[in-house]
């Protein structure tokens, strides 16, 4: 399979703490990767590094074939690479419209087919032209992650970044989401790129994961793997046995 993101020896430090120490991955076009880890393992730096929020200060990033280094994108990168925040309260502008929050990318990216492009991205995620001219403040918490993912989805990316994308929501939301995104992925081809602290998400979304402690990577495997028990560290034993709700399947007989 052909490597939609390949980050080798990616280091990211902030004063003199090193929240990345070499981070090297591989993820295949079209598939879905979780990063795991425990608070502050460098998860979340990683993939706001990947997505250029964040400065790395060795290693190499390759999108698509295209290499990237230090935090500068251009906007061919922003039109393969879209991300989708934790927080759907703090990652809408709260004085700009449903309409508004869409229109912006497809202006800055030169598309003329708008109103289409705005219709259909609110159905997509479930959403009708009612919401179109609302303010977020009048949004629910999953109407607003709803709005944010297809903020992310109307440029047509090829790979997805999501920093724990229901970990704020209520329980009965979080899965009316997580599908959502998993049917688009099947529907586009997409490749997601999911950072969680819960197993039971990740194993549920995902085909391969990385498990991440002090801003390295501590093992990578399928997470079919997981399920059965075969794991590699101690760490990752922890880590499914704290997880709340994980559980593991039973072994075969």
């Amino acid at each position: 399979m052909t490597a939609a993101l390949f980050i080798r020896d990616m280091v990211v430090s902030f004063d003199e703490y090193r929240a990345l120490d070499h981070v090297s991955l591989q993820i295949e076009e079209g598939s879905s990767f979780g990063i795991v880890g425990e608070s502050g393992s460098g998860k979340s730096t990683l993939l706001r590094a990947v997505a250029g929020l964040n400065r790395f200060e060795s290693g190499t990033l390759d999108v698509g074939g295209t290499r990237y280094s230090d935090h500068r994108r251009d906007k061919a990168f922003y039109r393969t690479v879209q991300m989708v925040f934790q927080d759907p309260y703090g990652s809408l502008h709260p004085r700009q419209t449903v309409d508004r929050l869409l229109l912006e990318p497809l202006v800055i990216h030169g598309f003329a087919d708008t109103e289409t492009r705005i219709a259909r991205a609110l159905d997509e995620v479930g959403l009708g032209s009612g919401f179109r001219f609302r303010f977020s403040h009048q949004l629910s918490g999953g109407q607003r992650q709803r709005i944010a993912i297809a903020r992310a989805l109307i440029l047509e990316p090829k790979i997805l970044l999501l920093d724990e994308p229901t970990s704020a929501l209520d329980a009965s939301i979080q899965a009316e989401i997580l599908n959502l995104l998993e049917q688009a992925r099947k529907e586009r081809g997409l490749t997601f790129v999911m950072v969680s602290h819960d197993l039971a998400v990740i194993s549920h979304m995902c085909d391969r994961m990385a498990v991440m402690k002090s801003g390295g990577v501590v093992e990578t495997l399928e997470t079919a793997d997981l399920r059965a028990g075969r794991f590699a560290t101690d760490y990752t034993k922890q880590l499914m046995v704290a997880s709340k709700g994980f559980r593991r399947a039973p072994a075969p007989v």
